[in-house]
């Protein structure tokens, strides 16, 4: 019986890695969604979003990290800028 709870043990203990990587490397192939509280709507987090905000730092002389470890305040300081700077303005080439 021993045995077989090891054996069990063990199995476990390499099989769950191995079915963790997909969803670990999912969030990596899609962007991430977050919801804009002041204007009630959702914003796909991708490279032109990116790329957004890294403008809204540099011109707002914040100290760049990473979106989603802002507090729930500074995000939506950034969405409540973001709506008043469309791609267009902020000369970011959409395609």
């Amino acid at each position: 019986m021993t045995r077989f709870c090891n054996t069990a043990l063990l199995g476990a203990a390499l099989i769950v890695p191995v079915a963790m990587a997909p969803t670990a490397l999912l969030g990596q192939d899609h962007p991430r969604s977050y919801h804009d509280k002041g204007h009630n709507d959702d914003h796909q987090w991708d490279s032109h979003e990116n790329r957004a905000y890294r403008i809204y730092v540099k011109q707002n002389h914040r100290k760049y990290h990473e979106f989603s470890t802002l507090h729930d305040e500074d995000q939506q300081a950034y969405w409540g800028w973001r709506h008043e700077h469309s791609d267009a303005l902020l000369k970011i080439d959409v395609r």
